[in-house]
């Protein structure tokens, strides 16, 4: 009861003599409350001397392992207009199904028959090219017998000069008997004409000496003719070589001429037919990308573009896709001051949004809720969110993700370092100090190594 009057009741009337009242005026209850003081103080300096696990915590969301694994836009990289959708928003495709058929929107690609008649028009070309090819053969064999006919025209021109020099040789040394002869015979007419001045010989041996020494003399003369007709015929015979030589030489540079000139329209042609042959590829491949295909397996998550007949430009994202295959990992982020105390294969705690857990992030081995993984990449350069990005695949050792996780949900996590009393830690937390430098066994195992 409230003894809130002036009125001393509990004077007037004795409550000891009721059981209730010795209970509730005799006894001490601060006594109780100072001992539950005491033991509650016990106890908190004894947890202050309990083992605290230091660690990082971050903010981050579910994503696949590997780069071929994440969902996907498929774009277009030719510009078209949509004409049938083969898929609807949430189809399962397998690589290579057709998603959208689309159709061109330029002037260039209307033609239907524009792949025939590029092949038409290679085969065209080819058969140019082979026309070349065989007048280049013609005029290969034209040159090679102009060449031929040269070569037996000198030799006959040459032998025409060698007979030359040999006739003059000879007509030479008959030139140097007759010479001989005419010494002879004006010696033997001088001698008979001196004896037929002492009397021993006749005129008539005389007038018979005379003549013999004139004819010796027209013979000398018509040989000097013959020796320069054959020097003339030497003349003749090496202007014959040089006609030969400048007329072949003229046949052979117009045929080879022609045959550059074929030649050079030839590779012109070849030129033609590959451009031909490229743009015969390119439009065969561009009637194929009027079928947009799935790239992987997937699910068909959302069409970016919808309806029919809408145009778009290359490049423009037309649906989004998801592969059915993929292999879990969460992306996180962590301070730039906590980024020296990760390492590559060091372990951390996940716990991921829509599933319950209990997490005591100093005690791990308490927490409820909680998944193993290990990092497996961290970023070198700072994000735009001023973080730095660290990957996290799941630890094989310990229990399997959740089999409904998806792609882009969310989780946070805890990368574990070293173990610390409680009291360091709340010191630590209210002086704004970092965890303590933390790396891994491995590390310092190689480290020692090295000392």
């Amino acid at each position: 009861m409230l003894n809130i009057s002036n009125n001393t009741l509990h004077k007037k009337f004795d409550f000891n003599t009721y059981k209730s009242g010795r209970k509730t005026f005799n006894k001490r209850y601060y006594k109780y409350f100072n001992r539950f003081l005491l033991g509650f103080a016990i106890f908190c300096f004894i947890v202050l001397f309990f083992p605290w696990t230091q660690n990082i915590s971050g903010q981050g969301k579910v994503t696949t392992l590997r780069l071929d694994q994440r969902p996907q836009t498929i774009q277009s990289p030719i510009p078209g207009k949509i004409e049938k959708w083969f898929v609807q928003e949430g189809d399962q495709v397998k690589k290579g199904d057709t998603i959208l058929e689309i159709s061109e929107i330029k002037s260039d690609y209307f033609d239907p028959n524009l792949v025939t008649r590029t092949e038409n028009q290679i085969h065209s070309k080819n058969a140019s090219v082979s026309s070349y090819s065989e007048k280049v053969k013609a005029l290969d064999r034209q040159i090679a017998a102009l060449n031929a006919a040269r070569n037996l025209k000198l030799e006959q021109a040459k032998n025409k000069l060698m007979q030359a020099h040999l006739k003059v040789k000879s007509d030479s040394i008959e030139l140097e008997a007759a010479h001989t002869n005419l010494k002879i015979a004006q010696t033997q007419f001088d001698r008979i004409v001196t004896l037929q001045e002492e009397g021993l010989k006749a005129l008539k041996d005389v007038e018979e000496k005379r003549l013999k020494l004139q004819e010796t003399q027209a013979k000398l003369i018509s040989q000097e003719n013959k020796l320069l007709a054959s020097k003339n015929n030497v003349i003749n015979a090496q202007v014959e070589i040089a006609s030969v030589n400048a007329s072949f030489n003229d046949k052979v540079s117009k045929a080879q001429s022609d045959k550059f000139t074929a030649q050079s329209s030839q590779f012109d042609t070849e030129a033609q037919v590959s451009k031909l042959e490229t743009s015969y590829s390119n439009y065969e491949m561009r009637n194929k990308l009027r079928y947009v295909t799935a790239p992987q397996n997937g699910f068909i998550n959302k069409a970016i573009r919808g309806g029919l007949g809408e145009t778009f430009k290359e490049g423009e994202s037309l649906v989004n896709i998801m592969p059915s295959q993929y292999d879990l990992a969460v992306e996180t982020y962590v301070k730039p001051l906590d980024l020296p105390l990760l390492h590559v294969g060091e372990k951390v705690r996940v716990e991921f949004d829509g599933w319950p857990a209990i997490v005591f992030s100093g005690w791990p081995n308490v927490s409820y809720g909680t998944y193993g993984a290990k990092v497996v990449a961290i970023e070198n350069f700072i994000s735009s969110n001023g973080k730095y990005r660290v990957l996290l695949a799941p630890d094989g050792e310990e229990a399997n993700w959740p089999e409904a996780i998806r792609v882009g949900s969310g989780a946070k996590t805890m990368a574990l370092l070293e173990d610390v009393p409680i009291w360091f830690e709340l010191w630590r937390t209210l002086n704004g100090f970092p965890p303590n430098y933390y790396q891994p066994e491995t590390n310092k195992t190689d480290k020692k190594v090295k000392e």
